[in-house]
């Protein structure tokens, strides 16, 4: 009986360390997963070190971010980027990201700058630092021509296209209980549903769905302004000090040479031509009006 107790209770104590061993492990891989979740954002003296500022941009969001037939980034986003890299006295790289990620492209270091169309939001702004604003936008809402939605109430029992982690997918969320919301990660892929009819609309930034509007025949922005004016601006990692305090001092100066208008004329004129003006979207030295 003794000698059955004495095997019982080492076998107890075998399987008490063997939990205890697989605590400690499982904390380590925990620990280890949360640090590698969050990287230490380059301050701004490392990045002129290392002669490149990496710089996260769409690269399917025409005229803001986009690929050419030569595989060359283009876009409004970009010619900012361009200059920041010059003004910085560095080489820049495009990183490609879509706008779910955006945030976590920042978090984890594998950008300095977020340059991605990206709308200043207070649920972003508890996440990453933006930097003062260069452009304004609102919602704005394309469909078919022979189906034009003009009002918000025309969405209900519709299906709305929209991409993942843009305003548009949390407005709609709030506001449209009555709207099926067809998600996608991809700005091409969702303008492609909209092509492929899987949608009866799709919901963006004003002035994105305009521009793909103008280029592409049998649709409409039916809806120009939608919820609130919001802005757009440069997000780097919270807490880098250094590279915001230089971002918005550069986008003070770029104002009083009236970059940012010249950015619209270069990237976004082409594409707009009369349709829109730029008073309405364009932000010069981060002072809205």
């Amino acid at each position: 009986m003794k000698k059955r107790l004495f095997v019982l209770l080492a076998v107890f104590v075998l399987t008490a360390a063997a939990f205890a061993g697989c605590g400690k492990k499982d904390d380590a891989k925990n620990t280890s997963t949360e640090s590698a979740s969050k990287t230490k954002a380059r301050t701004l003296d490392e990045v002129k070190d290392s002669g490149e500022i990496v710089i996260g941009v769409f690269s399917d969001k025409k005229p803001f971010g986009y690929v050419d037939e030569k595989g060359k980034y283009q876009g409004y986003d970009v010619y900012f980027g361009n200059r920041i890299a010059k003004d910085l006295g560095v080489k820049v790289k495009y990183v490609p990201v879509e706008a779910a990620s955006r945030v976590e492209y920042l978090t984890t270091g594998k950008v300095d700058i977020i340059l991605a169309n990206f709308t200043v939001t207070d649920e972003r702004a508890e996440q990453v630092d933006f930097a003062l604003p260069y452009m304004k936008v609102a919602l704005g809402v394309v469909s078919p021509d022979k189906k034009l939605i003009t009002k918000e109430s025309q969405l209900k029992g519709k299906t709305l296209i929209v991409s993942k982690g843009t305003t548009a997918e949390t407005y709609f969320t709030e506001h449209g209980k009555d709207v099926k919301l067809l998600k996608f990660d991809q700005y091409s892929e969702a303008f492609n549903a909209l092509l492929d009819g899987r949608g009866d609309a799709l919901s963006t930034d004003n002035t994105e769905v305009l521009a793909w509007a103008l280029e592409n025949k049998g649709f409409k922005v039916g809806i120009d302004s939608l919820g609130n004016v919001d802005t757009i601006a440069p997000a780097v990692q919270k807490g880098n000090k250094e590279l915001l305090e230089w971002i918005n001092k550069e986008i003070k100066t770029l104002g009083k040479e009236n970059f940012f208008h010249k950015d619209y004329e270069k990237t976004l004129k082409p594409v707009y031509g009369d349709a829109a003006d730029p008073e309405n979207l364009v932000v010069e030295g981060g002072e809205v009006k």
